[in-house]
């Protein structure tokens, strides 16, 4: 043995057609990894044709070997890898547990929903919130899609009928991430039943906030309330001039920037103001 690792030369009684295409696949690898201009591809090689023509490999070869494979795996995981497999982000699990016969009206963004519901950490399954038992028995208005609930609820709430049960699995990062809440621990996975009550029109719908937040940022800064402006005006056929447009501006601010820090949240977006 010599302290090294050998290949046997194939049998002569396998197939030529075989050994043919054996012959054609080692040659195309042995070609790429000729004109590499890796260290790992060439050292590879190396081993590679040492194997094919029967001649013994020393362990320092392979130690050599498993070394560089090493040191690709952690540069790669240092800078990123093109062509790599990437794990999708986990999403909400969606189960619908009970659907009614007649549906008049499925929930989209910008709704407001009258909902109970009972959350659980599905570590354990014990239960951190129910508007049963926590809110008095009443249940729980909140709209869909500004980001009013954990991301998992707006992803996981879309096109549901009144009279309709959910049961939604929701990871860490569509809940309450690295940093938890209340009861709920730092990376726990929810799970919650969901029963909706009513359905009725938002103040304002999800679409036009969208249509106005140009940089998709969920906040709505001045230049971005004037431009929507001017395209309305335009589309009318109304001609308004730059100190009109500025005046507009800084009135539906006054009225609808709360917390007065320059832009108007996707939850301050309620004010029913005629421009908008």
């Amino acid at each position: 043995m010599g302290g090294g690792f050998s290949r046997a030369r194939p049998d002569a009684s396998q197939s030529e057609g075989a050994l043919g295409d054996l012959d054609r696949r080692e040659s195309g690898v042995l070609n790429a990894a000729a004109t590499s201009d890796r260290p790992i591809d060439r050292l590879g090689l190396r081993l590679r044709l040492r194997l094919r023509d029967g001649g013994p490999v020393s362990r320092g070869e392979v130690a050599a070997m498993a070394a560089a494979l090493l040191r690709s795996a952690l540069l790669c995981a240092a800078l990123g890898c093109a062509g790599a497999a990437l794990i999708p982000p986990a999403d909400v699990k969606v189960e619908v547990l009970h659907k009614p016969f007649i549906c008049h009206r499925k929930t989209k963004w910008g709704d407001m929903m009258l909902v109970h519901y009972e959350g659980y950490l599905e570590r354990d399954g014990s239960m951190f919130h129910s508007t049963h038992k926590h809110n008095n028995g009443q249940p729980m208005w909140f709209t869909l899609g500004i980001r009013e609930a954990i991301k998992g609820w707006d992803r996981g709430l879309k096109d549901m009928c009144v009279g309709e049960k959910r049961k939604l699995t929701i990871p860490p990062a569509l809940a309450y991430g690295k940093e938890g809440k209340g009861k709920i621990p730092p990376e726990s996975t929810l799970i919650f039943n969901i029963d909706l009550l009513e359905i009725r029109n938002g103040p304002r719908s999800h679409e036009s906030f969208q249509e106005m937040d140009l940089n998709d940022d969920w906040k709505l800064s001045k230049q971005e309330v004037k431009i929507y402006l001017k395209k309305e005006f335009e589309k009318h056929g109304a001609v308004v001039n730059d100190t009109q447009h500025d005046a507009l501006v800084e009135d539906i601010f006054d009225k609808e920037d709360e917390d007065s820090d320059g832009f108007i949240s996707a939850r301050e977006f309620t004010y029913k103001h005629d421009e908008l």
